[in-house]
């Protein structure tokens, strides 16, 4: 059977199922194919259940080692982990049911599916056992269909004792100790999960800092309080190669020229990810692929093949789940005639939800000298805010980079409590070409976290009250 559509979008994550409602909001018939509950890995594997997880530590450590501090006895504490990983996927099953019923709701049809793209305008659809079960026509098609991690020879995942951040979502018990190689967000996010709940972890990191992308100063007081948490952190750190040797994984690694051998019963690799990619019909019509990533034009999001779109995780970084639904919004309105500037990819905010929280937009202090301009810096402690002080969340502070000859916010870095939501006020402000006495003007609540972003940016000018 051949059904005909306006669109037609292949993967169901947070690129295709917004792209696929939005569609629908504009009137374009539209079907969206996926093999698996909508959402992708972001809602099913990734953003959502990990937020989950995070929080259940949050939670845990909060009253371990602070509540005496609010004044509240507690004896005997403990957790059940597999409650934990438990109430993790229900809200993903639950978020995942609502999504497939927006997308009802806005007409959009929902094949569930393996699908390939067998000519410019026909994707052929196939079940688990690889026997077509669908053909669509579609006058536009959009490739939506994701990332998954980054495999090499040297860690060679089993996904029993060397996994991945799939994984480490639904493991039976906790780990008596877990190696983490890699420390971006994924990574970072996981170790301070297990470690709160009592597993002995160490960070290996081929780059000098954790979140090496993130400010130097954010990340160095993320390693002090990582280290303060127990966790074992190696920098600058090469890994030569991961065995499974009676029943743990030991992990070669050399750290300035001298080889150490580590040892634990479960080792992750988060080492980035790679576009899906393969299989899906791109090399027979010769679409362009990079580095396992398809290339598109950024205004548009076409392909090299006239009618052939891609969004997301596929197309390459930044691999956020906000990037993919901006772009898949940014698409279907240009398919509709509705043409807007295009995303603005040097203002989009990174965030990483372990404690303290890190959250960023823009330059760097190192990136913004490196590009020539002369700037002013602004900081402010959260030791110093009344509001973290009286919700015990003293850890970390704001810092804010200006054009010290225009005043342009330059970028914004927070690490510290709700990081990942005081971050949109600076996006915010850069997104409309605010300067630093914009900031210091604007009247900010009493008592907030988010003054702390006020007093950063009047810190900058010589103007800060409460420093």
């Amino acid at each position: 059977m051949q059904k005909q559509y306006d669109i037609a979008i292949l993967g169901g994550g947070p690129g295709g199922y917004t792209a696929a409602i939005r569609a629908g909001q504009l009137g374009f018939s539209t079907v969206v194919i996926d093999k698996t509950n909508l959402g992708g890995i972001c809602l099913n594997w990734g953003c959502i259940p990990t937020k989950s997880l995070l929080k259940n530590a949050e939670i845990f450590d909060q009253i371990k080692n602070h509540s005496a501090d609010f004044g509240i006895k507690t004896n005997g504490l403990e957790y059940d982990f597999k409650k934990i990983i438990k109430r993790s996927r229900d809200i993903a099953d639950r978020i995942s049911k609502n999504v497939e019923l927006l997308v009802k709701k806005n007409k959009v049809d929902r094949f569930r599916g393996f699908g390939k793209l067998i000519s410019q305008n026909k994707i052929e659809v196939y079940d688990n056992e690889k026997k077509s079960i669908e053909t669509v026509n579609a006058k536009k098609i959009i490739i939506a269909t994701g990332a998954h991690p980054k495999l090499i020879s040297s860690i060679p995942v089993d996904k029993k004792d060397i996994i991945t951040s799939t994984e480490a979502m639904s493991l039976e018990n906790l780990p008596k100790d877990l190696i983490v190689i890699g420390a971006g967000a994924i990574g970072v996010e996981f170790a301070y999960f297990y470690s709160t709940l009592g597993t002995k972890v160490t960070i290996v990191e081929l780059l000098n800092h954790l979140l090496p992308i993130e400010d130097e100063e954010i990340s160095i007081a993320l390693e002090k309080s990582f280290k303060k948490k127990g966790i074992n952190i190696l920098t600058g750190a090469v890994v030569e190669k991961a065995e499974v040797k009676g029943g743990k994984v030991e992990v070669t690694v050399n750290v300035n020229s001298q080889k150490n051998i580590l040892s634990a019963e479960k080792v992750l690799s988060s080492i980035g990810v790679v576009g899906n990619v393969e299989g899906i019909g791109l090399e027979e019509l010769g679409v362009q692929v990079e580095k396992n990533h398809i290339r598109v034009n950024k205004e548009t999001y076409e392909t090299n093949i006239p009618g052939i779109f891609a969004i997301g995780d596929v197309i390459g970084p930044p691999w956020l789940a906000h990037v993919a639904s901006a772009e898949g919004i940014h698409c279907i309105e240009r398919l509709k005639g509705i043409i807007h500037p295009a995303i603005n990819y040097d203002n989009i905010p990174g965030c990483t939800y372990c404690q303290p929280q890190v959250a960023s937009v823009g330059l760097t202090e190192s990136k913004a000298k490196e590009k020539g301009y002369k700037i002013k810096v602004g900081k402010f402690p959260f030791m110093a805010s009344g509001k973290a002080f009286a919700i015990g969340e003293r850890e970390g502070f704001v810092k804010i980079i200006f054009d010290a000859k225009y005043g342009e916010i330059l970028g914004g870095h927070i690490i510290g409590n709700e990081a990942t939501e005081m971050i949109a006020e600076i996006t915010l402000a850069r997104s409309l070409e605010a300067t630093g006495e914009s900031i210091i003007k604007t009247v900010h609540a009493h008592p907030t976290l988010s003054e702390a972003i006020m007093e950063a940016a009047a810190n900058a000018y010589g103007e800060a009250i409460h420093i």
